[in-house]
């Protein structure tokens, strides 16, 4: 089984870069203390530019951390700050019995869960394993079988919101899950999130955020054309944004994550792209999507386009830039 992950995850990193069962009666009573318990030791896996203000939240509400990243630096505030640091995911699951992840890919999330050193080889059972990574349905569906046999309990909660909603504290999380289970793991995203929406089975909350992302990549594709034609044609692009935002075409990457350099403080496209939701994570998430509408026999045709978009933007040198650099891209693209 765990092979069969690997090559899942493997074949869709490849390509994008880079019903469980209801518990024993003993896991319930595990869940029921646990969310009693709310000031034990959370585990906390996966520290970027989202899992670090996640992280930070949960702090701010009083449970000390278990933090593990694959790059050491990125724990380094959390040390100075008191919280312990672990050499491994399965020494995480060693010492929380409550673990988030953040991961980049899918198969990201299968190292840290089925890998050498993975949670899985330390779990303890009854331990709630919440997955916030964005990353193929069936990939989730294939963790939470392998954690139920170990006698303990996945859910997946992938994130919308940005890197500002992760600092305020107002992510929305899609949780998929036995929905018994649901009220333990809102406990805590409910120090990271001002929404928790239950979707569903175990993968239903991978499969929102996919539709999310989808559209919010042909939104922002639309947004950073609308604004483009428009500077050309003589307008001011803050008198635009402006009309736009008071208008049919208002949207998030009008009204919030605006892509025009100068038209919104506190954005990437000010910061010269920096920080944010990278391309390459765009890209990756577009790919799901549309290996999601492979399988369900879906059109998504302004889906597969905005895909090959962001493909062709990492291969010119964006895939580290945030995606609201489509309009950076399509200025500087003289072919269009």
């Amino acid at each position: 089984m765990a092979a069969s992950l690997r090559l899942r995850g493997a074949a869709s990193g490849l390509r994008y870069w880079s019903r469980r069962q209801r518990p024993a009666v003993a896991s319930l009573a595990v869940v029921c203390s646990r969310s009693m318990a709310s000031k034990t030791p959370v585990g906390f896996i996966g520290l970027g530019n989202m899992g670090n203000p996640m992280a930070k939240n949960l702090m701010k509400h009083g449970y000390p951390l278990i933090i593990y990243d694959v790059f050491p630096d990125a724990c380094k505030e959390f040390q100075d700050a008191g919280e312990q640091v672990v050499s491994c995911p399965a020494d995480v699951a060693e010492k929380a019995d409550r673990i988030i992840t953040m991961l980049p890919t899918s198969i990201n999330a299968i190292e840290a869960y089925s890998g050498a050193n993975g949670i899985l080889k330390k779990v303890k059972k009854g331990s709630l394993l919440i997955d916030s990574s964005t990353i193929d349905p069936a990939v989730s569906k294939e963790l939470a079988k392998e954690v139920e046999k170990m006698g303990a309990v996945f859910m997946d909660a992938p994130v919308s919101g940005g890197v500002g909603a992760a600092r305020s504290g107002n992510l929305t999380f899609m949780v998929g899950g036995v929905e018994d289970e649901f009220s333990a793991a809102q406990e805590l995203l409910g120090c990271m999130g001002s929404n928790v929406l239950y979707c569903g089975a175990v993968g239903t909350g991978q499969a929102a955020k996919i539709c999310n992302n989808m559209l919010l990549a042909i939104s922002m594709i639309g947004t950073a054309e609308a604004m483009n034609l428009g500077i050309r044609l003589g307008l001011d692009p803050k008198l635009l944004a402006k009309i736009l935002n008071m208008s049919s075409g208002r949207c998030w990457s009008s009204d919030t994550y605006n892509p025009v350099p100068g038209v919104m403080d506190g954005v990437p496209s000010s910061n010269n792209y920096q920080g944010g939701f990278g391309t390459t994570l765009m890209a990756k998430d577009l790919g799901l999507a549309q290996d999601s509408a492979t399988s369900t026999k879906t059109p998504i045709l302004l889906g597969s386009q905005a895909h090959q978009i962001y493909r062709m933007m990492c291969a010119k040198g964006y895939s580290k830039k945030d995606f609201s650099s489509i309009f950076q891209f399509l200025r500087e693209e003289e072919t269009f």
